[in-house]
């Protein structure tokens, strides 16, 4: 059955999705992305093609050869998520926040897939884009669900919560139920928990990748007073930030913070390299983990590669590929999903 299936992955980023999709079973041939440092890690970890293009320019016309010859075509994709975020909405116009999504919807206009899967933030359902997207869906007589998924129930060690929708031309639709229960929670230790330490600064002469970044010496003050599971709310006033003494500042403990040993990790974000833009502090060394040891935590393996060998490791674009990338094991799951799916009524 799943050579007769093929899929194409829209905004495939660094390939999380598409790794956990091949996984899982289900075969991916392309995967579209306007980023170009997207390119190097999707090929190289991935058995599919990747198309730098942008979204907005291509058309059904385009996936037809992707799905040539195949009797189920997916459609996939999680368009990137920052204009949904609070913080974003305050900056950006309704017309470029809403773009991505809208195309998305032309494009399962365009060629009409089997099935459709998409994976965003839980705040997109909030916005009538989204409403008009299963609008259209209906439109188009597809059957879908949508899931608000604790990532932490499917075995992945983050608190983090995504939207998932799946709509399927053969009917009723389902995402397989979890596979773990908060006792078999993953957790910081079981993943990260192995690797080499390293001291603020330091990178690891086996792997590139597990370096971490330089702190102040205010900033190596503040981590040695931080405990796991704590906030900047347990320092010493002269440690506390100006802006956290404010009252708009008040409301906002979740960053200087370590990670817990025995607990997921928090989100994943872009900016999980820094110690002060979240609670991205070790919980034991005094550092902010590592680009590995983000990688790890969204499930990626240990041999996953982001920067060819000749080109140097950026912080800032390693960890945007990290923190936009839909957890693998999260596709693998969406994956198994289609694939039950398409094995019932089939």
């Amino acid at each position: 059955m799943a050579g007769s299936i093929s899929t194409v992955d829209l905004f495939c980023g660094a390939g999380g999705l598409t790794y956990g999709f091949e996984q899982g079973g289900l075969p991916v041939r392309a995967g579209y992305d306007i980023d170009p440092a997207c390119q190097f890690p999707y090929e190289h970890n991935t058995k599919a093609e990747f198309i730098l293009e942008d979204v907005e320019r291509i058309n059904g016309s385009d996936l037809a050869k992707h799905f040539s010859g195949s009797s189920v075509k997916v459609l996939a994709g999680c368009a990137p998520c920052q204009p949904f975020s609070s913080y974003s909405r305050r900056y950006t116009d309704k017309e470029s926040r809403w773009k991505l999504l809208q195309d998305f919807a032309r494009l399962v206009q365009e060629c009409e897939p089997e099935i459709v899967s998409m994976e965003n933030v839980l705040q997109l359902k909030y916005h009538s884009v989204f409403y008009e997207f299963i609008q259209q869906l209906e439109d188009l007589s597809y059957s879908f669900e949508t899931y608000e998924v604790n990532c932490s129930d499917y075995g992945i060690p983050q608190t983090r919560k995504r939207l998932v929708l799946l709509a399927s031309k053969f009917g009723k639709i389902a995402l397989i139920k979890p596979t773990h229960n908060t006792e078999k929670y993953g957790t910081v230790r079981k993943t990260i928990g192995h690797l080499e330490p390293l001291f603020a600064g330091q990178a690891s002469k086996t792997d590139r990748l597990h370096q971490c970044s330089k702190l102040s010496p205010l900033n190596l003050q503040r981590i040695r007073a931080s405990k796991p599971g704590g906030t900047w709310r347990d320092w010493s006033k002269d440690l506390i930030a100006k802006c956290h003494t404010k009252i708009s500042g008040k409301t906002y403990p979740g960053v200087y913070g370590r990670m817990e040993w025995d607990r997921p990790s928090p989100t994943i974000t872009t900016q999980c390299f820094g110690f002060g833009n979240g609670r991205f502090g070790h919980p034991e060394q005094d550092r902010a983990i590592s680009l590995r040891e983000a990688a790890l935590l969204q499930t990626f393996p240990a041999d996953y590669e982001f920067v060819a060998p000749n080109e140097p490791v950026v912080f800032e674009r390693v960890g945007r590929l990290i923190g936009n990338a839909v957890p693998v094991k999260l596709g693998q799951v969406i994956a198994q999903s289609i694939l039950q799916h398409i094995h019932e009524v089939i």
